[in-house]
């Protein structure tokens, strides 16, 4: 018999997440706060292991790679006494995609809620319109816009099969508002900001074609989080933090439950706009 954090028992009919881009950041905070809530956990990620070098990777400015990986993230969520399956998966590779859900399905029969987290990492998304090229313009939007709908659209069937689902997709004020000031200056670029706006979409047109089917889809915007990627882009004294403020991938993580687990979050689906977590966790006095 297991039991979470909390002291919830965790069982076969325990509700399932997969979470996206689960090495570090609001993925990795967001697994561990489903697993400590008596989830079973599938995460998903390209990083398996700490200091694995990959193609199109962001490092930090003295070459050095993120910190974190899927194994110190399966190995907490391990500690909290939940259930727990480590996928690669790569944005850019439609396959491994395809594989990951299969392979979630295979070993615990269902998936309650996707969240589509994981992003293309890669300096060039910042870069500045006259140092962009088509083909990193590309890269953006395949892993930005097509890989979070690639999943959406495998996982939907298996959902509305077994009566529901929710996905959140984790979007960016990059994608609703113009940059602040410019990309080299502390700003975001024209692929970053263009891909989570087409991604802001998604949820909305999930919801007009299948909430009749039990499907729930949430557009969300986590504001400027203090996370390894922030630091590695931005730095540690980032403008974009000083400008709005900025919270903790567990404040976001916990906001993340909240939407999944109250039933007055689907209220938040009505209007166009995507959803402030820091606003929401305001508003609801989340604790985390």
């Amino acid at each position: 018999m297991e039991f979470d954090e909390q002291g919830t028992q965790v069982t076969e009919s325990s509700p399932v997440v997969f979470v996206t881009g689960a090495s570090r950041g609001i993925g990795a905070a967001t697994a561990i706060a489903f697993a400590k809530a008596g989830w079973r956990v599938v995460i998903a990620a390209r990083t398996l292991h700490h200091q694995q070098a990959q193609s199109h990777q962001l490092r930090y400015t003295d070459g050095q790679l993120l910190r974190g990986s899927l194994t110190d993230t399966a190995q907490a969520i391990q500690a909290c006494g939940a259930q727990v399956l480590m996928q690669s998966m790569d944005l850019m590779d439609a396959q491994s995609m395809d594989a990951a859900i299969d392979h979630a399905l295979q070993h615990f029969g269902r998936i309650d809620v996707l969240i589509n987290n994981a992003v293309y990492q890669d300096r060039e998304v910042n870069a500045m319109l006259l140092d962009l090229d088509d083909d990193a313009l590309q890269r953006s939007l395949v892993g930005n816009v097509v890989a979070p709908f690639h999943l959406a659209k495998k996982v939907l069937p298996h959902m509305m099969a077994q009566g529901g689902g929710k996905i959140i997709n984790v979007g960016s004020g990059a994608g609703q508002y113009d940059p602040p000031m410019a990309a080299n200056q502390g700003g975001w670029g024209f692929a970053y900001g263009a891909s989570k706006a087409g991604m802001g979409r998604l949820a909305g047109c999930i919801n007009r074609e299948w909430g009749h089917k039990g499907i729930l889809a949430f557009s969300v915007n986590p504001g400027f989080v203090n996370t390894e990627a922030a630091q590695a882009t931005l730095g540690l004294d980032a403008e974009l933090s000083k400008k709005y403020g900025a919270t903790t991938p567990e404040a976001i993580a916990a906001s993340l439950l909240w939407l999944v687990s109250d039933a007055s979050a689907a209220e938040l689906t009505q209007k166009p706009n995507l959803i402030d977590l820091q606003a929401l966790i305001k508003t609801k006095a989340l604790t985390y």
